[in-house]
């Protein structure tokens, strides 16, 4: 079954890491995504652009209305996302853990609504 793994962290706080930091966080989603490739469990994955480039899309009453930023204010915001294939939501949360920010944010595992 596939699973998405929703990378959720404090922007402010990942914007603020030392070269020192940021570096290791790199290095520690490379070695992840290495070892989940290796394993075949990896099926794609993207960090996403920060919440101050996003747009929110609304249509009420017919009327578009777009607003720039995310829709609401939160400590953690959505950074990016990796699709996984695992025999089931045990596995998934074991490859979520494993990620970086699942020590100072939050990963959401959600299965994949298969269409």
């Amino acid at each position: 079954m596939r699973y998405v793994l929703l990378i959720c962290a404090d922007q402010s706080a990942t914007e603020a890491y030392s070269p020192e930091e940021a570096q290791a966080s790199t290095e520690g989603y490379m070695k992840w995504m290495a070892d989940a490739e290796a394993k075949g469990v990896l099926r794609g994955g993207e960090r996403l652009r920060p919440t101050t480039d996003a747009t929110t899309v609304r249509v009420r009453n017919g009327d578009t209305v777009t607003l720039d930023g995310p829709y609401a204010e939160t400590k953690e915001q959505l950074g990016g996302y990796f699709i996984v294939d695992c025999k089931d939501l045990d596995e998934a949360t074991q490859w979520a853990a494993g990620l970086p920010d699942a020590k100072t944010g939050s990963i959401e595992v959600r299965p994949i609504w298969e269409m």
